[in-house]
C-alpha cells in the first residue's frame, strides 16, 4: 500500500491521524480520525438489518476514507467485539453483527418468530444445489432417484437460498439452479469454499429437532456418497408438504 496515498491506519492509543488528507478533496474536505471512522461504522452495522459491503461503508464518509482504511478500521473494530456475547462478522455480501451462535439458544426463547420448518425433500434438494451447482432439476431427480416436485424448489427461491443461473444448452434448454448470496450470509460464510460438511449444513440451515435429518457425514469425502442415496418411501412422501417461507 503507497503510504503517501493511503495513511496507516494507527491504534487508538496513539495519536489519531486524519483520515482523507491529501485526496485532492479541496481544502475544505472533512477529516476523520480513526474513533470517529470506527464509531460511525458500528453505528451503520448495527442498526442495518443486512450485510454492509465496503463500498456502502465508503459512502458513508462521502469518499474521504478510501477502502483500505475501511477494511482496517472493520478489523480493529471485530477485535473490540471479539469478546462480547454479538460479534462482527465478514460474509459473502458485506460485514455484519450477529449474536454468537451460543447465546442464540437464550434469544430463541422469547422470541415470537418461529424458525421455518422444511421438508426432508426440501432440504436434500437444497445440499444437491450447494455442493454440485450449476445444477438442472433433472440432474437432482437423478441424484434422489424421485421426481421433484415444483413446490420444493419454489421453497428454496422464495427463501433466496437458489436462484435461475442460466440454461443448459441441452433439448429445451433447462434452467440451471445455483445458490445464492443470502444462502452464503444465512451460514455466515463468504464463498462456497467456506461450506461446512454436509451434516453441519443441515444443522446450520434447520436448527428444529423435530425435522428429519439429512443422513449424518464424518465429512466432506462422505458427502457425495450421502447425497447419492436414494430417498426412503417416507422421504418421498414429504414431497408435497406445504413449505413456510
Amino acid at each position: 500500500m503507497n503510504e503517501q496515498t493511503n495513511p496507516e491506519v494507527l491504534p487508538d492509543d496513539e495519536s489519531p491521524s486524519p483520515l482523507g488528507e491529501g485526496r485532492g478533496e479541496g481544502d475544505d474536505a472533512p477529516a476523520f480520525d480513526i474513533t470517529q471512522v470506527k464509531r460511525v461504522l458500528e453505528a451503520a452495522l448495527l442498526s442495518s438489518t443486512e450485510p454492509l459491503n465496503v463500498a456502502q461503508l465508503k459512502r458513508l464518509f462521502g469518499g474521504q476514507v478510501d477502502a483500505d482504511n475501511i477494511r482496517k478500521v472493520l478489523d480493529e473494530l471485530r477485535g473490540e467485539w471479539a469478546e462480547r456475547s454479538i460479534e462482527l462478522t465478514s460474509v459473502a455480501s458485506g460485514w455484519r453483527f450477529r449474536v454468537r451462535p451460543e447465546y442464540q439458544e437464550f434469544l430463541d426463547r422469547i422470541s415470537t418468530e418461529k424458525p421455518p420448518r422444511y421438508s426432508r425433500a426440501v432440504l436434500e434438494t437444497l445440499a444437491i444445489v450447494a455442493y454440485r451447482q450449476p445444477v438442472t432439476r433433472g440432474d437432482i431427480e437423478e441424484i434422489r432417484g424421485v421426481a421433484v416436485s415444483p413446490p420444493t424448489l419454489k421453497a428454496l427461491e422464495e427463501r433466496g437460498w437458489i436462484e435461475t443461473v442460466g440454461h443448459r444448452e441441452t433439448p429445451g434448454r433447462p434452467a440451471l439452479f445455483a445458490t445464492t448470496r443470502k444462502f452464503l450470509d444465512d451460514l455466515n460464510l463468504r464463498s462456497l469454499e467456506e461450506l461446512p460438511p454436509l451434516d453441519e449444513l443441515q444443522s446450520a440451515l434447520e436448527p428444529a429437532t423435530s425435522l428429519v435429518a439429512i443422513d449424518s457425514a464424518p465429512g466432506r469425502d462422505a458427502q457425495d456418497s450421502l447425497i447419492d442415496d436414494e430417498p426412503t418411501e417416507s422421504s418421498d412422501s414429504q414431497e408435497h408438504e406445504t413449505h413456510a417461507r
